[in-house]
């Protein structure tokens, strides 16, 4: 289905039109789309984000490789240095990425890079002793920055009023997330998928199959199909492998993560999807992770337990899963506290 995000704000009961077709959706795929209002943020802008993303990706990758932190998974990340099935992939994924998150200066009390709280890396120019690199930059800096900070500050937005019609779609109130969302661990990655042809028989894949693992994924993508999703059915295999239709800009194809999975001990899905490419043209895609604040616990809610039934999931916190997932797919990736 397609969620109005406007109507929707509107109308928070949990009997609205909307609230039973989204929880229809987070019940059977864990997939839906999501249509925002164009003066909360316009196709146009969207557009001006992915022209920002394809200026970066097109730099020498000697140059994007300086823009990088391992430690708090910021800034960029190399060609297959993600492998996000390692159990069927042969080879990382055939993607590149860029990381931004919540900026915080080194100096601010918030600053924890065991719990992924610290500054962004941003692109800058080269100094005067980098003189043989300036002919190959073609990036504003500034008005990249720019433009990344703005597009981030609108999707926490986004991503809180849907969360608010999450809950209602559970069955709690609207606000009950809200407070675990203050500050959010909140993720903008931007990637680029090259002319590089995937091969399932052989483990080759643009992005391999994983659940994500906060609470919800906005994802704004061009005109290029790949996206799939794994839909339970009779048959197996690639059989059960659905596309996703590219939607228009201002529409995202939204996904529900692992701690609204546990949350609501399974009612609600965090579905297995991945990305496979023809190789015929370079896909651009632009995920944003909105998780729960880093020392949230997540346990299974009691609305969502039945008479009769169990908990399917320990209990965890956002952060602690985040970074053990970050352990198991990224390579680079340097946990602050070595935990």
């Amino acid at each position: 289905p397609t969620i109005d995000l406007l109507s929707a704000s509107k109308d928070l009961r949990s009997d609205s039109e909307t609230v039973l077709s989204l929880r229809q959706a987070c019940q059977s795929t864990g997939f839906f789309y999501l249509k925002v209002d164009s003066s909360q943020l316009s196709p146009q802008f969207i557009s001006s984000v992915f022209e920002q993303s394809r200026n970066f990706f097109r730099l020498p990758t000697n140059i994007k490789q300086k823009f990088t932190d391992s430690e708090l998974n910021r800034g960029y990340t190399a060609f297959q240095e993600e492998t996000l099935d390692p159990s069927n992939q042969r080879e990382g994924d055939t993607k590149e990425g860029y990381y931004i998150s919540r900026d915080v200066p080194k100096d601010d009390e918030a600053y924890d890079p065991s719990k992924l709280s610290g500054p962004n890396v941003w692109p800058t120019l080269p100094t005067s002793s980098d003189d043989s690199d300036k002919n190959t930059i073609n990036l504003d800096c500034t008005l990249w920055k720019t433009v990344m900070n703005e597009y981030f500050d609108t999707l926490n937005e986004i991503g809180l009023q849907l969360v608010k019609l999450l809950a209602l779609a559970i069955g709690l109130q609207s606000d009950y997330f809200v407070d675990k969302f203050s500050p959010p661990m909140a993720f903008l990655r931007l990637l680029h998928y090259p002319k590089h042809k995937s091969d399932p028989e052989k483990g080759v894949f643009a992005c391999g199959a994983h659940s994500d693992y906060g609470m919800i994924t906005l994802l704004a993508t061009d005109e290029q199909p790949g996206l799939q999703i794994y839909i339970d059915q009779e048959g197996d295999g690639d059989n059960c492998w659905v596309d996703v239709p590219p939607p228009p800009l201002g529409t995202f194809v939204v996904n529900l993560g692992d701690m609204l999975e546990r949350w609501t001990n399974g009612k609600f899905r965090s579905t297995l999807h991945r990305v496979v490419s023809t190789g015929d043209s370079e896909r651009y895609s632009i995920p944003f992770f909105y998780e729960p604040n880093f020392d949230t616990v997540v346990d299974c809610l009691d609305i969502c337990i039945e008479e009769g039934e169990e908990k399917k999931y320990d209990k965890t916190t956002a952060g602690g899963h985040l970074l053990e997932k970050y352990k198991e797919t990224h390579a680079d990736f340097t946990s602050a506290d070595n935990v």
